[in-house]
């Protein structure tokens, strides 16, 4: 297909944080574009003010016959009656994956960073770099940026820099220049099934990058460094040691945000500050390092971003104070990410810890229950609230009961509270001055951290 072959795109689920940046960029480019959701959101509000047209809810008479392409997400059912309309009336459809797979055909130079975790983070990183070297990058992450004001850019160069995720097999949609993966965990298992198959899916990712391209590599994860095989790309490296980009000489100030020295194959390169915590994030910024330097983006840039980049929504993003308490609001929806999440604040000043947990999925709980209670143990204080339970139905008969149960087996610390107004009046309660209280989830838990601050 040719997408400029098409006029008027309609988006089922234009209101997601992906979709509604896709719809933003195709009004740019000056096509025609309308959708629609099952709710109103803030992203749908927004569309509307930019002049796009949203439909609340979804059913058929949407679908008009002046529409010619329709793009649905991977969530959207086949049942869906606007999917179904559009079938009926033989107007083409494509899912979200495989028509950012068409936009990145339009760009010489697309650059996709995958992985696990810390795919928001590192995209924002990189395109952060890149729009303070003037290179006119254009921009799709799945977070809004403040620099951004939203969660795209469009820009006029052929850089098009993009989250790369492997949900569905998204990424092997994709015709990328160069790529990051900076892990390859155990998420995603109700579509991938096994670990070998989930790594296939990377290998032939891999496989697609230009032979003028790099592939920057987290030396540390095992299935990661394999990659290396599988791809024409130049490889680069990052790690604590063995690696091509390395860090050493790591400080932390009293908000757990990291300083360190920065080596290329053993010789010593600049020194960087993170306004971001925990380790984790030395590694997002190495990757970030390592690929801006593939494309001779100056030391001085990169030292300027990382040091003012304070974080994408929803990642460790500090809200304000409750009850004495700094509050912030973290996306961490799966056990690598929780312990990561867990293990930053370590660094920082704090009386206790407390930690409003909303599980996002059914398998996810369900597949990793264990992992979950021993992240989660490392707070102070854990309320467990009811699980998100996103494209899902409880087929796996996992309750919030079974992983408060758990934790408790080794102290009793977690409680289940259902609803955001009843842990509300709980928190204020309970938290004392100088506390850190984290709303954690990739659900609608957000929610309660706002409703704290309305509250402060």
């Amino acid at each position: 297909m040719n997408i400029r072959d098409y006029h008027h795109i309609y988006m089922i689920g234009i209101g997601g944080i992906s979709m509604s940046g896709l719809a933003e960029i195709l009004r740019v480019w000056h096509y025609e574009v309308s959708g629609s959701d099952r709710v109103s959101s803030l992203q749908t509000e927004d569309l509307k003010q930019h002049g796009i047209q949203v439909f609340i809810p979804q059913q058929k008479e949407n679908i008009t016959d002046d529409i010619d392409l329709v793009v649905y997400t991977a969530a959207i059912p086949q049942d869906n009656p606007e999917l179904v309309a559009a079938r009926e009336k033989n107007i083409p459809t494509m899912e979200r994956g495989a028509f950012l797979g068409e936009l990145t055909k339009l760009f010489s130079k697309t650059i996709g960073i995958a992985g696990t975790h810390g795919k928001t983070t590192t995209t924002s990183m990189v395109a952060n770099c890149f729009l303070e070297e003037g290179l006119d990058p254009t921009v799709q992450v799945g977070a809004y940026l403040k620099n951004l004001d939203g969660n795209y850019r469009v820009g006029k160069s052929d850089y098009f820099i993009i989250e790369a995720c492997e949900y569905n097999d998204s990424f092997l949609n994709f015709c990328e220049e160069s790529a990051i993966v900076l892990n390859i965990d155990d998420d995603h298992m109700e579509y991938f099934k096994t670990m070998e198959n989930m790594c296939h899916s990377y290998e032939e990712y891999v496989s697609k990058l230009s032979e003028q391209g790099v592939l920057v590599l987290n030396h540390e994860d095992e299935r990661c460094l394999k990659l290396k095989d599988y791809t024409k790309a130049q490889v680069v490296t990052i790690g604590k040691s063995d690696a091509d980009y390395t860090y050493q000489n790591v400080l932390y100030d009293e908000e757990g945000f990291p300083s360190f020295d920065v080596y290329k194959k053993g010789e010593f390169q600049a020194k960087v500050t993170l306004s971001v915590a925990g380790e984790h994030n030395i590694f997002n910024s190495l990757s970030c390092i390592a690929l801006c330097r593939f494309y001779q983006i100056s030391w001085d840039s990169i030292q300027e971003v990382l040091k003012k980049f304070t974080g994408a929504a929803r990642r460790m993003e500090y809200k304000g104070v409750f009850c004495g308490a700094k509050v912030f609001d973290d996306y961490a929806h799966h056990p690598t990410e929780v312990l990561a999440t867990a293990k930053s604040i370590e660094k920082k000043t704090f009386h206790e810890s407390w930690v409003v947990f909303e599980c996002h999925s059914y398998s996810r709980l369900f597949m990793h229950m264990d992992e979950f209670s021993h992240a989660l143990e490392l707070f102070d204080h854990v309320i467990v609230t009811d699980i998100y339970a996103a494209r899902e139905t409880n087929t796996y008969q996992v309750h919030e009961s079974d992983l408060v149960s758990k934790i408790n087996e080794k102290d009793e610390k977690a409680i289940f509270i259902s609803g955001y107004d009843a842990i509300l009046e709980y928190l204020k309660s309970h938290v004392q001055k100088d506390d850190i209280v984290l709303t954690m989830g990739a659900g609608t838990i957000t929610k309660l951290a706002d409703k704290m601050m309305n509250e402060a």
